[in-house]
């Protein structure tokens, strides 16, 4: 299972290029799964559901299965290399990883500006992605071997692709 990870902070664009990589790589039949980090307490049903009754009752484990979907609610983080092993279980042929910025899978850097910077300094970073040129972090992306792609839309995500696909 190849991972691609995504890293950058918030309204970096790490959303858009993690789909559009789904997309992309979905359409070539590619059994492809994703993975989120949510910085905030996320709510994974609304309020008075059946599932939500059940957790607030105290189940520590959740599931909801219909003929097509399930879901299961832990009670409890995971680490992100947990999330991975059982994603593998799946027989997946790529994994999106976005967030989880300490992770140690490779990744790629979307940066805002300059403020940004530390993203350069994540292990296994492979590329840098912008919105905009960015001379300053060009240049610092540079001096670590890195290739920046500047990404003004998803139109502009054919070089990165293709970066990926060959590593």
């Amino acid at each position: 299972m190849r991972i691609i990870q995504i890293v950058g902070y918030k309204n970096s664009g790490k959303t858009t290029l993690a789909c559009e990589l789904v997309r992309r790589l979905a359409a070539e039949g590619r059994k492809v799964g994703t993975l989120k980090r949510d910085a905030h307490q996320f709510e994974p049903e609304p309020p008075g559901t059946d599932t939500w009754k059940h957790r607030q009752a105290g189940a520590a484990v959740t599931a909801i299965a219909s003929s097509s979907r399930t879901a299961w609610v832990l009670e409890r983080g995971t680490p992100v290399e947990e999330l991975v092993s059982r994603m593998g279980a799946h027989g997946l042929d790529d994994l999106i990883v976005e967030g989880f910025k300490t992770a140690a899978y490779p990744k790629v850097a979307l940066i805002r500006d300059d403020k940004d910077a530390d993203l350069l300094r994540l292990a296994n970073v492979i590329a840098v992605g912008s919105r905009t040129k960015l001379p300053r972090i060009e240049r610092e992306a540079a001096g670590l071997g890195l290739p920046v792609f500047v990404l003004p839309n998803a139109e502009a995500f054919d070089p990165l692709i293709a970066f990926l696909r060959q590593r």
